[in-house]
């Protein structure tokens, strides 16, 4: 019985006649709830004891294992007006095929048949070449044959010289022969006079002893100037050694001169006709420049430069194209202290943004709509967001990644450690420790940059 003093009608209101009374004021209630409690506490202590995997959770996106494979734009390497489109925005294309047609803005390349006249320039200066090359070849034809020249005219010019020395030697010989007669002939005109005086001979003898001596000084006197002719004859054939030497000498030079400047006149042609090549190699690979075509298999993406007749720079972006067969991977980032943590080949659990999923961190193993990751690169330098990236690769034992994902969706990561009991993870989280170090099985990998 329950008496209300300040009920201002002064009634008594009797409340265990109510059910609900009867159940908040009965001791009852009290039995059934203590039970609860005891049996909620050995309940969440026993869970207490349960396993649970540590792990390491980060948020990143889906990439490709290589970067060939990553979504790229095509530049022209050179400047251009663009003329036609061959392909539409999210179009299919093969490796090799047109994407857009581009002309030429520059002055100096507009002639259509720049190639070829090119090609009639370095097709004249080889010409050229040649003919500088024969010039080369009849020069050495020349030298030799002045060289062979100048041999017979030099054994020539020397046997001339033997000559006179010879002919020197005879009229030596015919000089003192002449000295000899005229001796003779003074002693007998000398004999003669004396007898002509004495007159035991006649005038008559006296006239030809006398006629005698002066034939025999005209001989003298001839032979000394047939010697002094042999001499100078000598000295002559000396003087024409060396002329005809200095001469072939002189003519040799000069045609070696002329050889070489043929030779340099050919190598100037020749560097000339290399450069002319240059050129036309570079025109012609210029004219297929003009063709944009796709550097692998691919849709295109994007048409970063729009419309007919717009012009750009060498090197702008024009379209963007994403690699058709790619290798799909996830690069995601952790905690720099978390990074000791990260060795080749852990195994990752990867939630992809867009695909539903239960996730139980402590238990992957009832984890539903996650899919395996290996790492197959850790960053050794840190990021710009002050974290390490993790590079992730499909788990080969794990079922395949949906075909259905493409690069730069998000994706949520968690690295699997070891397994410890909930009341340890409960107080290294209060606590803010790291996860227990470990090293796995295969120490011996290393992290790739």
């Amino acid at each position: 019985m329950l008496n209300i003093s300040n009920n201002p009608l002064n009634k008594k209101v009797d409340l265990t006649k109510y059910r609900s009374a009867g159940h908040v004021f009965g001791k009852q209630y009290y039995k059934y709830f203590n039970r609860f409690l005891t049996g909620f506490a050995l309940t969440a202590f026993i869970i207490l004891f349960f396993p649970w995997t540590q792990n390491i959770t980060g948020r990143g996106e889906v990439t490709t294992l290589t970067p060939d494979q990553r979504p790229q734009t095509i530049q022209s390497p050179i400047p251009g007006r663009i003329v036609a489109w061959h392909v539409r925005e999210g179009n299919l294309v093969k490796k090799g095929d047109t994407i857009m047609e581009i002309a030429e803005v520059k002055s100096e390349y507009f002639d259509p048949q720049l190639v070829e006249r090119t090609g009639q320039m370095r097709d004249a200066k080889a010409f050229s070449a040649k003919s500088y090359e024969q010039k080369v070849k009849a020069k050495e034809v020349q030298i030799e044959a002045l060289k062979k020249e100048r041999v017979l005219k030099l054994k020539q010019a020397r046997n001339k010289l033997y000559q006179s020395k010879l002919k020197v030697q005879e009229d030596s010989i015919n000089l003192e022969a002449a000295k000899t007669n005229m001796r003779i002939a003074t002693t007998r005109f000398d004999r003669a006079q004396e007898l002509e005086n004495d007159g035991i001979i006649s005038l008559k003898d006296f006239e030809e002893a006398r006629l005698k001596f002066q034939e025999n000084e005209a001989k003298l006197i001839s032979q000394k100037a047939k010697l002094a002719a042999s001499q100078n004859e000598v000295i002559n054939a000396e003087v024409n050694i060396s002329s005809t030497d200095a001469s072939y000498i002189d003519k040799i030079s000069k045609a070696e001169s002329e050889k070489f400047a043929a030779m340099s006149g050919q190598l100037d042609t020749e560097a000339q006709v290399t450069k002319l090549d240059n050129e036309v190699s570079n025109y012609q690979i210029r004219n297929s420049l003009l063709f944009i075509t796709a550097p692998l298999d691919g849709y295109i993406n994007k048409a970063l430069r729009g419309g007919i007749g717009v012009t750009f720079k060498e090197g702008e972006e024009l379209v963007g194209i994403m690699p058709a067969q790619v290798d799909l991977a996830v690069e995601t980032y952790v905690d720099p202290i978390d990074l000791p943590l990260m060795h080749l080949g852990e195994k990752v659990r990867i939630q992809f943004d867009g695909w539903p999923a239960i996730i139980f961190r402590g238990w992957p193993n009832v984890s539903y709509g996650t899919y395996g990751g290996e790492v197959v690169a850790v960053e050794n330098f840190i990021s710009s967001n002050g974290k390490f990236r993790i590079l992730l690769k499909p788990d080969p034992d794990d079922h395949p990644w949906p075909q259905e994902i493409r690069a730069g969706s998000g994706a949520f990561t968690m690295a699997l450690l070891e397994d410890v009991p909930i009341w340890f993870e409960i107080w290294r989280q209060l606590n803010g420790f790291p996860p227990n170090y470990y090293q796995p099985i295969d120490s011996g990998k290393t992290a790739k940059k």
